[in-house]
């Protein structure tokens, strides 16, 4: 049964004074908002090693913030912006970043009732000579209201990805009511950040710096990483008064055989870094679920979770994962989920969860109270009334459930 979810019940009084437009100038000098059992601490984001238990296991999403918004200009003059979600031919994202010539990719298209068609030139005012050379175009394939397939076209045999990075913007949110600027290129990006494929930054990982993860490491707490590539559905409200009705987005996880035999026999808590890497970790429950019932694995729908009571452990659908990329010669498990946390998620993996302050009215408050059974309005009220800085680039919050840990930590524990 679908939870039956009122999205105004999970609204607050959010300023737009409250809202981080820029990051600090360190990184780990955020405030960190500390929940455990009920208790509400705030420390510094610096603080977080102390915080932690030696025997955790800590994983964070290693994708990159492409520069995914490129500006066109058409015969008129008339600007049309077109921002990259995805690559649809070829559609591997490796594959399309290594493109020569063209690419098409699925895309949201700004002043999209102006483009009647023609092929696109790129905006290049300042006369760039290199991007002139690149001679980058943008060919309409089709379109479904303000989005569509654009096939792009280039002449000096660069990589999409050089392409991207010559020509194209960082997409900071739109919520900062700003273009994005020099420090952005930087500093919307983690440290760790390493395959590129997001238009959106994890941005629970914006705080951490070599100190902090050094720090970390020293402690004797492992790091380890997924990824999943960001989409620009996390910028979209929940417009549905139900939130049955709100239609999650696809988004393509990577995790590594090494990772999933490590959570099979971790004794420790598990710390996830921000809620795309909770996403992660808990959909591989089903993607193992896939393998035990038809013997391949498959996407994640929206609402597995709720759909009906499964007979399988934890330890088991971790195994069948691990079965099956042995059985067929792979290092690690690629998938795509569009699972949806929601207060009565029965969380399978993750302990701790490190996490931003979120939008009202967002999936991901939604996440946070599913986590925090349901005290998340307490959480949010103690930031707002001490001044924390919030939304990607605003301050951190670090939400244990150590008091409910899951049938497979206890599992784990008692071997």
């Amino acid at each position: 049964m679908l939870p039956d979810i009122r999205i105004e019940d999970y609204n607050y009084g959010l300023e737009p004074s409250r809202i981080a437009k820029y990051p600090l100038s360190e990184r780990d000098a955020s405030k960190l908002l500390h929940y455990r059992k009920g208790e509400i601490n705030e420390y510094v984001f610096r603080d977080l090693p102390k915080l932690l238990p030696e025997d955790a296991l800590m994983v964070y999403n290693d994708t990159k913030v492409v520069p995914a918004r490129l500006l066109f200009q058409r015969e008129s003059g008339a600007h049309i912006e077109v921002f990259c979600l995805e690559p649809l031919s070829p559609s591997d994202y490796n594959i399309s970043f290594a493109s020569r010539e063209s690419c098409s990719w699925k895309c949201v298209i700004g002043n999209a009732k102006k483009w009647k068609g023609d092929v696109l030139h790129l905006y290049n005012p300042d006369a760039d000579e290199n991007i002139a050379r690149m001679g980058l175009e943008a060919v309409l394939l089709g379109r479904d209201g303000q989005s569509g397939e654009v096939l792009f076209r280039w002449k000096d045999g660069s990589a999409f990805s050089e392409v991207l990075e010559r020509c194209g913007r960082i997409p900071i949110p739109p919520y900062l009511n700003r273009e994005s600027e020099a420090i952005d290129t930087q500093r919307y990006q983690t440290l760790y950040a390493r395959i590129r494929g997001s238009v959106a930054a994890p941005t629970a990982g914006l705080h951490f710096t070599e100190r902090v993860l050094e720090e970390i490491r020293a402690k004797g707490i492992r790091t380890e990483h997924v990824c999943l590539h960001v989409g620009a559905g996390t910028f979209l409200p929940v417009k549905s008064s139900r939130v049955a009705e709100h239609p999650m987005h696809r988004e393509p996880f990577v995790v590594s055989l090494s990772l999933l035999k490590e959570l099979r026999e971790r004794k420790g808590p598990l710390v996830a870094v921000g809620t795309t890497s909770v996403r992660t970790l808990e959909s591989l429950y089903y993607v193992g679920v896939s393998i035990l019932e038809t013997g391949s694995p498959a996407d994640v729908s929206q609402w597995a979770p709720y759909e009906r009571e499964y007979p399988y452990s934890t330890e088991e659908a971790l195994d069948a994962i691990i079965g099956y990329l042995e059985r067929e010669g792979l290092d690690s498990i690629v998938a795509g989920t569009r699972i949806i946390i929601v207060p009565g998620f029965r969380f399978r993996l993750v302990d701790k969860l490190i996490t931003n302050f979120h939008q009202p009215e967002s999936t991901l408050i939604l996440l946070v109270s599913a986590f925090v059974d349901g005290d998340w309005r307490r959480i949010y009220d103690y930031a707002l009334a001490n001044d924390f800085r919030f939304l990607s680039y605003g301050d951190s919050s670090l939400l244990e459930r150590d008091s409910n840990y899951s049938l497979f930590h206890f599992f784990c524990v008692a071997l």
